[in-house]
């Protein structure tokens, strides 16, 4: 039987960061090369054959467009190579949730693609590193990876692209999923689904942009005016997130004008700045032209957005229809 055969894109972030002592608390991100990465990975003496491409090697709050069109490219690429059984991106935790829900969106299913990351640098004491990579070449290279969409491998768990959000600045178990939790559980001897395929044989959803249209989030807070949305607005926002407050709430003057953007054309999602909870269609949504993120926090409805924009998709129908999409 051959070993599975992974392509690895780097991009940076804390899994190749160094500290230059085992108990410093600051760190660089992005100082070692996947090279030197995979060659100390290869003494474990994991069953699998990793070409190591290196596409950054940056702090993940670095990482836009530029970077994301690269590794649609190369997975493309990859996808098309029937010698590539699986996709794994080294990156940083702090945009990992975004860019693991843009491919998500615009790749098709038919090959494994994991995001991994690490919550230490590689010379901290407990550093995470090497298992999270061990644990995410396992799944990469199972048969039943595919039909899953990107998936994303965090500490023994394994998250969809679409659930998965950073919950805590430094902890070990930083990531969570929500609506569903973990999909599977994968140590760097096992791995155990928790749920069948559910993205079998899916073409990409959207198709990847030439351009990112302008879609800023408005954070929301006590006592905000009417002035933060008109800023975003003469600024060129071709759509607005609102990370509101609850449930997608916002002070009336706030509501009224994102009411008054999206009937000049401006796409309106209402969010949450809460954590976990869905945001669900309310009786004066019709009338404001607003749509709800369902279970999509600020980022990844941003995306959302981008995406939905740059596609030609205007219809408000049709943008709820994608954001209650699983």
């Amino acid at each position: 039987m051959r070993h599975a055969s992974i392509l690895v894109l780097a991009t940076g972030g804390t899994i190749a960061g160094q500290a230059g002592s085992a108990t410093r608390r600051d760190y660089r991100p992005g100082q070692i090369e996947i090279g030197a990465f995979l060659a100390e990975f290869a003494a474990l003496g994991v069953d699998a054959r990793l070409d190591g491409r290196q596409v950054a090697n940056i702090d993940s709050a670095n990482v836009g467009p530029a970077i994301w069109r690269d590794l649609h490219e190369g997975i493309g690429a990859a996808m098309r190579d029937d010698a590539c059984d699986g996709i794994i991106i080294t990156h940083g935790t702090d945009t990992a949730e975004e860019t693991a829900f843009l491919l998500d969106l615009t790749l098709p299913t038919s090959k494994p693609v994991v995001l991994v990351g690490a919550m230490r640098p590689a010379d901290a004491v407990g550093s995470d590193g090497l298992r999270n990579f061990a644990n995410a070449v396992r799944v990469a290279a199972d048969p039943d990876a595919p039909g899953r969409g990107v998936l994303l491998v965090m500490g023994d768990q394994v998250l969809s692209a679409r659930d998965a959000r950073k919950a805590h600045t430094t902890g070990s178990n930083a990531f969570k999923g929500f609506p569903r939790g973990a999909v599977a559980f994968a140590t760097p001897s096992s791995l155990d689904w928790l749920q069948p395929q559910w993205r079998l044989g899916e073409a990409a959803r959207w198709q990847f942009p030439d351009e990112f249209p302008e879609v800023p989030i408005l954070h929301c807070y006590a006592g905000q005016d009417r002035d933060s949305v008109a800023r975003l607005v003469e600024a060129g926002a071709r759509g607005i997130v609102l990370a509101g407050l609850g449930d997608g709430n916002a002070p009336d003057s706030v509501r009224e004008a994102l009411a008054e953007a999206a009937a000049q054309g401006v796409l309106v999602v209402r969010s949450s700045r809460v954590d976990e909870g869905l945001v669900d269609r309310e009786p004066d949504d019709n009338a404001n032209r607003f749509v709800a993120a369902r279970a999509l926090g600020p980022a990844k409805a941003r995306i959302l957005l981008q995406l939905l924009i740059a596609n030609g998709v205007s219809d408000l129908g049709d943008v709820q229809e994608a954001f209650n999409r699983r």
